[in-house]
């Protein structure tokens, strides 16, 4: 995705088109990978999460048109985050039966799931995460390899800087620097799409 969206409600509104191919792109890279994640959390199968997720995007394409943002009406990533949790539900007690030995295990599947204000919050924290993952290969490519495996080895593996400074042959100070340099730059990156973040 090479422009992030610049404000939710001109997304919302593009993608009210259904021929307008790149607001629904958008809209798939930041919640097709945040719904396959809820998915695949709740037990289902790769394949089958993918289908939900396929799913998920054909129900908000025939009902979008009757959404509209307001004081009185649920934020889109919570109507979302409704359709998504529905989704499973249905996809878990529709199991196949040779995928379980009895109901007891469909039973269980559904009693684990969350409530659906647990289940919003998780695709609000997805989303969160999906941000980041979007910034860092956004940004990637301004490092060098060594800087970027420096930035990981410490701010992501959480790895000793005397390690890692020992490993790449660096100095303490040079191993903060690099961390410091790239976190700066993903956090400013971060910033760019937290509006749309914030009140979706």
């Amino acid at each position: 995705m090479n422009d992030w969206p610049e404000t939710n409600p001109s997304l919302i509104l593009r993608i009210k088109d259904p021929q307008n191919a790149v607001a629904w792109n958008e809209l798939m890279a930041i919640y097709r990978p945040v719904i396959y994640r809820l998915a695949r959390r709740k037990g289902l199968l790769h394949e089958d999460s993918e289908d939900l997720a396929q799913g998920v995007f054909l129900s908000v394409a025939k009902a979008i048109d009757r959404w509209e943002q307001g004081d009185s009406q649920p934020r889109f990533r919570n109507w979302l985050g409704k359709i998504a949790r529905n989704a499973i539900v249905n996809a878990i007690t529709r199991a196949k039966p040779d995928r379980a030995t009895g109901a007891s295990s469909v039973m269980q599947a559904l009693a684990s799931l969350p409530e659906e204000a647990e289940t919003t919050q998780d695709l609000f924290v997805e989303c969160r995460l999906e941000a980041i993952r979007w910034a860092a290969r956004e940004i990637q490519s301004e490092f060098s390899d060594a800087t970027w495996a420096v930035f990981q080895a410490t701010a992501i593996e959480g790895r000793p800087a005397a390690e890692v400074a020992k490993v790449f042959q660096r100095s303490i100070g040079a191993v903060y620097a690099a961390r410091c340099r790239v976190a700066a730059r993903l956090r400013e990156k971060v910033l760019e799409a937290s509006a749309y973040w914030s009140e979706f």
